[in-house]
């Protein structure tokens, strides 16, 4: 690619830090990814109850930080963006783990916020999506889901805590969780819907956009996969029939069962039931008939940033 920079993004959220390798052409936008890689570490392990990083999740996640640099240096990326969302938000003791983030990658953490964690989602994941109109990006992490509305641009942005890891936590101590336990989940997505609702117009969108871990999950076990497949997943269309019904399977599931899905990443086993239901909840609030499925979201943004 003429002109390329070649860009490295790192995306630490509270289940997942993931990184991305791009040669990415400044004057287009145009993307050629060379590495995509996911590790599961569970940085907001407890955040919600303890208010601080627990040690052993620092140290899954510098783990992981090790590995990444080394992919960085062995493709030769030369600017890297480092962006840190809700878990290193919210904890007490985050200096830790932005001081240690610096010793491994030399660079420090954006410890953004959710408007721009918003921003980022947005860009990745209608960059290639010409002519869809307009559209409400929703990316359901681990400590909070983002709420995006525009057309090419930004209109609307919201973030609330309704993560997937941050919901089972707070409710979930049944394996399968209980009838209550459901329940209260989705009085906290509802409730939180109301508060994004305040500020994004969620149910005007003409098209729903999902993107991170919970939603590819959910569109890989309603397209019956039997092995993880990002190209067959990429801008899938879900129906809401489907996505209930994946839904309904996932909470009525004990731990061993929905681990036996082998499209399930190990680490997303306990929260994926949750995130399922997250889902279920936005496309039934919006009104939305089906969801399109990316795998592009804010750690494409990051790397578009960067060059």
């Amino acid at each position: 690619m003429t002109g390329a920079t070649r860009v490295a993004a790192i995306d630490c959220g509270t289940n997942s830090i993931r990184l991305l390798v791009a040669d990415v052409d400044p004057g287009t936008g145009e993307l050629t990814e060379l590495d995509r890689r996911m590790t599961i570490v569970r940085l907001g392990q407890g955040v919600d109850r303890t208010g601080r990083l627990a040690p052993e999740a620092l140290e899954r996640t510098f783990a992981a930080c090790r590995e990444y640099a080394a992919v960085i240096a062995e493709l030769g990326a030369h600017k890297l963006r480092f962006v840190a969302t809700s878990a290193s938000r919210d904890a007490e003791n985050r200096d830790a783990f932005v001081d240690g983030v610096i010793e491994i990658l030399g660079v420090r953490p954006e410890v953004i916020s959710g408007d721009q964690e918003a921003e980022f989602s947005f860009t990745g994941a209608t960059s290639e999506l010409p002519g869809a109109g307009r559209c409400l990006v929703v990316d359901i992490g681990g400590g909070s889901t983002e709420f995006v509305v525009g057309d090419r641009h930004v209109e609307a942005a919201r973030s609330v805590d309704i993560g997937c890891v941050r919901l089972t936590e707070r409710h979930v101590r049944s394996d399968p969780p209980a009838p209550a336990e459901i329940e209260a989940v989705r009085a906290d997505v509802r409730a939180a819907l109301d508060l994004a609702a305040g500020t994004v117009p969620i149910a005007e969108a003409g098209t729903l956009v999902g993107l991170a871990g919970s939603v590819t999950t959910v569109a890989a076990i309603a397209l019956g996969l039997t092995e993880y497949d990002s190209t067959a997943i990429h801008h899938s269309r879900i129906s809401r029939d489907q996505v209930a019904e994946v839904t309904g399977r996932l909470l009525a599931a004990g731990h061993d069962e929905r681990a036996a899905i082998p499209v399930i990443h190990p680490g997303r086993v306990d929260v994926i039931a949750v995130g399922a239901l997250v889902l279920l909840e936005i496309m039934e609030r919006t009104g939305a008939a089906e969801v399109v499925v990316s795998e592009h979201d804010i750690l494409d943004g990051i790397a578009l940033s960067v060059a």
